[in-house]
């Protein structure tokens, strides 16, 4: 009998819970083991495991987070902890893991398969920075920041303010991109292209000459220092700057329905992946396919936004 592991690893994503819902109830449709291994890494090195039953992943389709925990670490990615790591699964003579995480993840999940173990990624993370496939996560880190930008523009036009919405991705711009078009917000700042403030405060005059009351600003952390931003439109243009960091708020949370699915689909693709004798790929997913891509590539990959999103925001928010 084939047995699967399955952790959560990096930094949470709505969609998780749903992902090993699907990981498990597969593995046990096909009469393997599957058991859950608690706090990522550190709890794969320290022989966290817990056999999963069908009532095990009972009534979390529909929730945030993950219930397997997660965590990062830094001694797994040296040769003794990963070894330690082989050694724990073999152990148990679980040959198989499921990786659910973003690319720090996946790339501890490919240096753990050169030491014999078969790994399936996932890929979840609400950055979707992962090359050739959407993330878990990321639509509803998009819906989460997209509803904080209605809340904060019905405040906006009543005081007439500016307000700078700083958004995550520090390295990559998806989710500013994705909330600064879906909210119209009238200019999105993202590290994959350079900050132009003249350019910002050029379409905040442009509006306030055309009578516009207030402007949204969409800012991915860490492309500028935000207070520092407000306090420089705010001199240019004399209107009241106003900053909302939403943080960690875009990571928890109801997973919208796009994520469920997408998180289902991908489980139970990693078991079949599994089942039909794949070895150390990521699960992708293409259009309405779901693709194995080895890991090797994934890890060499490095995903840019669709930057004629950046182009449709240009154009509209004049």
């Amino acid at each position: 009998m084939q047995k699967v592991g399955i952790l959560t690893s990096g930094g949470d994503a709505s969609g998780m819970n749903a992902a090993i819902r699907a990981v498990v109830r597969t593995a046990l449709y096909h009469q393997m083991e599957a058991y859950g291994i608690h706090l990522g890494f550190e709890g794969l090195m320290a022989g966290n495991f817990d056999p999963m039953s069908r009532g095990s992943v009972a009534d979390i389709i529909h929730r945030g987070g993950t219930i397997l925990q997660t965590s990062r670490s830094q001694i797994f990615m040296t040769g003794n902890g990963r070894e330690k790591a082989r050694d724990e699964l073999q152990k148990r003579d679980i040959q198989n893991l499921v990786i659910i995480g973003g690319n720090g993840s996946l790339r501890g999940g490919y240096e753990l398969s050169k030491l014999g173990i078969n790994v399936i990624g996932i890929p979840a993370t609400i950055d979707n920075d992962i090359v050739y496939t959407r993330s878990i996560g990321f639509d509803t880190a998009v819906n989460t920041a997209l509803e904080a930008i209605n809340r904060i523009r019905d405040t906006a036009t009543s005081h007439g303010r500016i307000f700078i919405i700083e958004v995550m991705g520090r390295h990559c711009g998806e989710i500013a991109l994705a909330a600064g078009v879906a909210g119209g917000a009238e200019s999105i700042l993202i590290p994959e292209i350079e900050t132009d403030l003249d350019e910002v405060t050029r379409k905040i005059k442009q509006g306030t000459q055309r009578g516009k009351l207030h402007s949204i600003i969409i800012l991915a952390e860490g492309v500028y220092p935000v207070m520092e931003l407000a306090q420089e439109i705010e001199k240019r243009t004399g209107k009241d700057t106003r900053v909302s960091i939403l943080g960690h708020t875009q990571r928890g949370g109801t997973p919208t329905a796009v994520d469920r699915i997408m998180a289902s689909r991908m489980g139970m693709a990693a078991v079949d992946f599994i089942v039909e004798g794949k070895r150390n790929v990521m699960v992708a997913e293409e259009g309405d396919r779901i693709l194995p891509v080895p890991l090797q590539e994934v890890i060499r990959g490095s995903k840019t936004p669709e930057l004629a999103m950046f182009e449709i925001a240009r154009i509209l928010s004049i």
